[in-house]
């Protein structure tokens, strides 16, 4: 019963707390001010194969290599983001999320991704992705639907592309236009 107590009275003395740094937030220069739009071009490397690959599978069904469209299987990202389509090309940063085959029908993933900036202009801040990939289109449009750091209250579409792929490693490298409003 103490303890429980205890968790209250903290989470009592730690709300206004909160709500001042929010305050604060909104009353500093990190608030919202001008909407402005965004244009990044980038390219993603989805590598599955090799000794550390970027995609792992999570889960899978029975019957999932039995759809047309792998219905089921579920994988963890953790893809690098790369200003060229070389894989040496310089490192802006991560897309990092989950990766669902939804239909029994085609390939189609669902991705919940963050793109993680590391380097250059948009170091800190990330972008989310929530969306189906129809990969095997030649040219697919996902939703963004929020950020972080600059790309606060974004929200856009990505227009993606696949640049290379490798039908026996399944490793493909995508490319990939946002377009990002935020303030």
């Amino acid at each position: 019963m103490g303890l429980v107590l205890l968790l209250i009275l903290s989470l009592v003395v730690a709300a206004p707390l909160a709500e001042s740094q929010v305050d604060e937030w909104h009353e500093s220069s990190y608030g919202v001010g001008a909407e402005k739009v965004t244009r990044l071009h980038l390219y993603l490397h989805d590598m599955v194969s090799g000794k550390n690959p970027s995609v792992v599978k999570i889960a899978d069904h029975p019957n999932t290599y039995n759809s047309p469209g792998f219905f089921g299987f579920l994988a963890m990202a953790d893809d690098p983001l790369t200003e060229g389509p070389e894989p040496t090309s310089k490192t802006l940063g991560r897309a990092q999320g989950l990766i669902a085959f939804a239909s029994r029908e085609e390939f189609t993933e669902v991705m919940s991704v963050n793109f993680v900036f590391t380097e250059g202009d948009f170091k800190g801040s990330s972008l989310s992705i929530l969306g189906g990939n129809q990969i095997l289109q030649p040219v697919r449009e996902m939703p963004i639907i929020g950020g972080t750091g600059v790309f606060r209250f974004a929200r856009g579409f990505v227009v993606a592309k696949t640049y290379w792929a490798n039908v026996t490693t399944h490793d493909l490298i995508e490319e990939y236009h946002l377009t990002v409003m935020h303030y």
